[in-house]
């Protein structure tokens, strides 16, 4: 059954996007005219159930009239506004954002980009030997799941979904500035001694694997993952009766992890510990 949202009908704003004529709902972003559109605009911090935070910068665009490049997954789309997507300003602001990120984390678990750094024509080694990075080993203090600080952009995804946003435990913030901030717990001790109820949802909206399960960060350090040979299964969880939807993903008849639909209407991709985590007792195992 597909829910069908109810209300009034919000007015099209027209404006011009690449020399072409664009109608987007009143309320919309540039980035969501984009994917309408089916542009490729790159994106790091961009989640769609959070509140745009700006913190990237991999999706700035040109706005004529504007003094800078603005950054379409929160700039609203306005009445009459002219947008070009792939100026050499904006590919190049793009280019140097995705060298300085890729220069100092660990960027090989981030879905596409390695794709963009080719795009761009990025070269984040044009820093040199010496360029500062974040060499942290992997933080492993709990059986559910892993921080690895050397690929944390700090896009602040997974503070929004541990605050107001969603879970509002408030276990995670940022501590320390400039290249010492770090994603971090209350006095930076271990997650067991914080606020976490382990809900996952902060792996949920991590872009870049600095939090995954412990599946399947074990799996990686094993060489055995392996994501084109996973199935996905989705279904209702059975430990409660909110009715929250849970995806299995499935790898040699073995669960490896479990997420949930972002356009579920009653999750939005949130779950607790037992829906995310709690799915060992139906293993098959030997």
């Amino acid at each position: 059954m597909t829910a069908i949202p109810l209300g009034v009908p919000r007015r099209l704003v027209e404006f011009t996007l690449d020399g072409q004529e664009a109608r987007v709902p009143e309320g919309s972003t540039i980035l969501d005219a984009c994917r309408a559109a089916g542009k490729d605009v790159p994106t790091l911090c961009e989640g769609d159930t959070l509140a745009p935070k700006n913190a990237c910068r991999v999706c700035v665009v040109d706005v004529e009239g504007a003094r800078t490049l603005a950054p379409a997954c929160s700039r609203k789309a306005e009445p009459g506004m002219v947008v070009r997507t792939d100026t050499e300003r904006a590919r190049h602001s793009r280019k140097v954002v995705l060298e300085l990120l890729a220069s100092s984390v660990d960027l090989s678990t981030t879905p596409s980009v390695a794709q963009w750094i080719k795009e761009y024509e990025a070269k984040p080694d044009r820093f040199g030997p010496d360029a500062a990075r974040v060499d942290e080993e992997p933080r492993v203090d709990n059986d559910l799941y892993v921080r690895d600080y050397g690929k944390c952009i700090l896009c602040y995804k997974c503070v929004d979904a541990c605050g107001d946003q969603w879970q509002n435990s408030f276990a995670i913030s940022v501590a320390g500035r400039g290249f010492d901030a770090r994603i971090s717990v209350e006095q930076d001790g271990p997650l067991t001694d914080s606020a976490c109820v382990y809900c996952g949802n902060c792996i949920e909206v991590c872009p870049t694997g600095a939090l995954s399960f412990k599946s399947e960060f074990d799996m990686r350090a094993a060489g055995t993952w392996d994501q084109d040979r996973q199935t996905e299964t989705t279904t209702v969880c059975a430990y409660c009766g909110v009715g929250c939807n849970l995806t299995l993903h499935v790898q040699d008849n073995e669960i490896v992890k479990v997420t949930s639909p972002h356009d579920n209407p009653v999750t939005h991709g949130n779950l607790c510990i037992k829906g995310r985590f709690g799915y060992q007792h139906v293993q098959n195992r030997d």
